[in-house]
């Protein structure tokens, strides 16, 4: 059986490690990559839509990042329990009109034993932003470690 640490049940520090890998593998932007965290049966509500297994969440993934371009994200622990893991998060981006956008959101996730996610449940407000408003200012890719928290700046 693959697995995907660390496994459940979680402490607050693998809680937190967990959280970084998946912050990590989003702000990737590789929807094949980033669909293997997931259960081959995962199921996903994100906003209004719905994905039954892994191929949908990949196809989701396809069509989030060919929308909001120039994706950067930050998540933040919430609240854990043994196999599962509420995270809050703000991401910024534009749209193809160069519209900027700054995402908040919350997630609830459940692990399977492997550590795949078995569910995952999104809720999202987009907030239209200024670019000189942007916060989130990184290269493309995974967030440098000495980048503030959601918390340390404010939000």
């Amino acid at each position: 059986m693959n697995t995907r640490p660390p496994l459940p049940p979680f402490t607050r520090e693998s809680a937190i490690e967990k959280i970084r890998l998946a912050e990590d593998g989003w702000n990737s932007r590789d929807p094949a990559k980033v669909a293997l965290a997931y259960s081959l049966d995962t199921q996903w509500r994100n906003r209004a839509e719905f994905a039954n297994n892994r191929e949908e969440a990949q196809a989701f993934l396809e069509r989030k990042w060919k929308k909001e371009l120039d994706y950067r994200l930050i998540k933040e622990l919430w609240a854990f329990t043994e196999n599962r893991i509420a995270v809050r998060y703000a991401y910024e981006w534009h749209d193809d009109s160069g519209n900027w956008f700054r995402s908040y959101g919350n997630e609830n996730w459940e692990f399977g034993e492997d550590g795949l996610m078995k569910r995952r449940f999104a809720c999202v407000n987009d907030m239209p932003i200024d670019e000189s408003e942007r916060l989130f200012h990184w290269p493309l890719g995974r967030r440098p470690d000495e980048h503030p928290s959601l918390s340390a700046l404010g939000l």
